[in-house]
């Protein structure tokens, strides 16, 4: 079952946006959206463009939704829910899209609100092949979650976690992830670029490696990953001399390391904020 409910956008950067345009392009009607965009005029444009609504203050949009999502930047959280002391939240839905604000603290900025859902999107969702990591507190109303889901995954798949701590690992294995990749991507342009391979070149050859090898993995869900970088690796060949120097330098480590530090941060801005 489809829900169209009224949405109220707080917050309209990218992520916010992407979601709006997948909302959209699914088919959600664009009188049910409201967005609230008071500073960025070309935002405001575009917002225009599609066809959603733009009321003039962030109250007037609360106000009239019954879900809210609040895609504000964590530090301004608190100064965002503040405008709205004189709401009563106890018929909508609180969506956050904010990392490091737990459902604790969100129910401490709105006290009224009696459900509130936590996600964590990722940044390939502006081109619709986002995770989304969600939580919400056991006896949050069933349709609530659903809609959630539904919203989130017109940028792409959804997982539920089951504990409110997993959103900080999903963080660090789907929020910050594609960092990672970018990083090894650089690295690899880079030293293309040492062997004499223009830029766009490198670039080139190094994406559409990366690509492949990712389609691979979609293709072949069966398959461990394992078995796919064996299928790769022939014994005494150039990949196996390759592989070597990953594991001299103690390659799953580092990842496992650099993963842990990014939950670590994510459990200190949620003190923080």
């Amino acid at each position: 079952m489809t829900l169209t409910p009224k949405l109220a956008f707080i917050g309209t950067g990218n992520m916010a946006f992407a979601i709006i345009q997948g909302l959209l392009n699914s088919g959600y009607p664009a009188h049910q959206i409201l967005a609230c965009n008071k500073s960025n005029l070309e935002r405001r444009a575009s917002l225009q463009a599609l066809g959603v609504q733009l009321p003039k203050s962030n109250q007037e949009a609360v106000e009239a939704a019954d879900v809210v999502l609040l895609a504000v930047k964590p530090q301004v959280m608190a100064e965002v829910c503040g405008e709205f002391d004189a709401v009563d939240f106890s018929a909508k839905t609180v969506i956050s899209v904010a990392a490091g604000i737990s459902t604790a603290r969100l129910q401490a900025l709105l006290p009224s609100a009696q459900t509130i859902i936590r996600t964590m999107p990722n940044t390939p969702a502006l081109i619709g092949e986002g995770l989304t990591g969600l939580f919400a507190k056991a006896g949050t109303n069933p349709t609530a979650c659903q809609l959630a889901e539904q919203l989130m995954s017109a940028v792409g798949r959804c997982y539920w976690v089951k504990e409110e701590a997993q959103i900080n690992q999903i963080i660090a294995i789907t929020g910050s992830s594609p960092a990672y990749f970018f990083r090894f991507m650089e690295a690899m342009q880079q030293s293309a670029e040492e062997m004499g391979f223009s830029s766009e070149d490198a670039r080139l050859l190094v994406q559409q490696a990366a690509l492949g090898a990712a389609k691979l993995v979609v293709a072949h869900p069966q398959t461990p990953l394992s078995t796919l970088r064996e299928n790769v690796t022939s014994k005494g060949g150039t990949t196996t001399q390759a592989l070597a120097v990953f594991e001299q330098a103690h390659l799953a480590d580092t990842v496992k390391q650099a993963m842990q530090a990014a939950i670590l941060r994510a459990e200190e801005m949620e003190k923080l904020l």
